[in-house]
């Protein structure tokens, strides 16, 4: 299913099971309206409450740093995974304002690469790789300033989540496409838009596409990211199949924090891609985001587990961090959490 405007209220969404929600959401949405000079400190120290509190979270966050970044030692992994931490949390208070106090980002951001894109939407649709910063929203709403676009996302299994996310994202984006829903993915791939002067050529759409994250080996194969054998999604590759459809990929970050400044970097087209062969193009796609991440590192969510799939019958590197690491580098790594 696509989402396309925003969704009705439902009266289902005022049952008590939801009503712990309800006070949630009036606690933190007038965080949207805070001022910068509020939302920074704040966000910084939620982040580091975090990072104290959520004891696994941060240790998978350490193991990818471990990982990705051999070349750093213990405190810089501790130093990278508390920014990351507070990055996060900076990317919810930005996001909240991109949803409903988005002019206070007029003026704040940069583009470059943005004619790679405009280019290749004359003659063509666009899917456009992404990956999972901390910015979230936020990267997607100051990205739509500059070209219109449809989103491939989950839905969110709290139907009250699911409305209020939805509902907020609705103005910032042509269609929220339901991962699932591939026939509607491709449906906008292969339409063109219209332009507001009737006599100028219809456009090729825009659709954003986040393939970084681990969905085991039924979607992808494996193939290195940062050097370390990654499950990976390999959709893109048939999309790119798809007649007139050309792949780019888009990376956004907080570049000054004070005042806060941003900016978006989009990529020259893939050149021949896909090849014959899927696990090329898995390397290829990991190879692409992983120079982009490289632009930011603690602007992007290692706390995830990318490397949990382990093809071979291994444990993963979160259950037995030594088989990957050695001993001794593991034994460091648990004494830092």
């Amino acid at each position: 299913m696509s989402v396309t405007t925003a969704p009705a209220f439902e009266m289902r969404l005022l049952h008590p099971r939801y009503w712990l929600w309800w006070v949630a959401i009036a606690i933190l949405l007038p965080l949207a309206f805070l001022p910068w000079s509020l939302q920074l400190p704040l966000g910084k120290a939620l982040g580091r409450l975090g990072w104290m509190l959520a004891r696994k979270r941060r240790r998978d966050t350490l193991i990818n740093l471990a990982l990705c970044f051999p070349e750093l030692n213990a405190t810089e992994r501790r130093q990278w995974s508390l920014a990351i931490f507070q990055n996060a949390m900076l990317g919810f208070l930005e996001s909240l304002s991109a949803w409903y106090a988005p002019k206070r980002f007029e003026r704040q951001v940069t583009i470059s690469g943005l004619h790679h894109l405009v280019l290749a939407r004359q003659e063509s649709s666009v899917l456009l790789l992404g990956a999972h910063y901390t910015l979230l929203d936020l990267g997607g709403y100051l990205a739509t300033r500059f070209f219109p676009a449809s989103i491939v996302y989950r839905p969110q299994n709290n139907a009250l989540l699911e409305w209020l996310i939805t509902r907020a994202r609705a103005p910032l984006f042509v269609s929220q496409i339901d991962h699932d829903d591939m026939r509607g993915l491709v449906k906008q791939l292969k339409t063109r838009m219209p332009q507001t002067a009737p006599d100028q050529p219809a456009l090729g759409h825009v659709v954003w596409y986040t393939p970084d994250q681990d969905f085991g080996l039924k979607q992808g194969v494996m193939a290195p990211f940062f050097g370390v054998s990654a499950a990976t999604l390999t959709a893109q590759r048939r999309l790119a199949r798809l007649p007139d459809v050309k792949v780019l990929a888009i990376h956004f970050a907080r570049v000054q924090d004070q005042p806060p400044r941003y900016h978006i970097h989009i990529t020259p087209v893939l050149a021949d891609f896909p090849s014959s062969d899927e696990a090329t193009d898995a390397a290829r796609t990991n190879e692409l985001l992983e120079q982009l991440i490289r632009q930011a590192p603690t602007q992007y969510m290692w706390f995830h587990r990318r490397f949990k799939t382990r093809p071979d019958g291994l444990a993963s590197p979160y259950q037995n961090p030594a088989l990957y690491l050695g001993d001794e580098r593991a034994r460091q790594l648990e004494a830092d959490v």
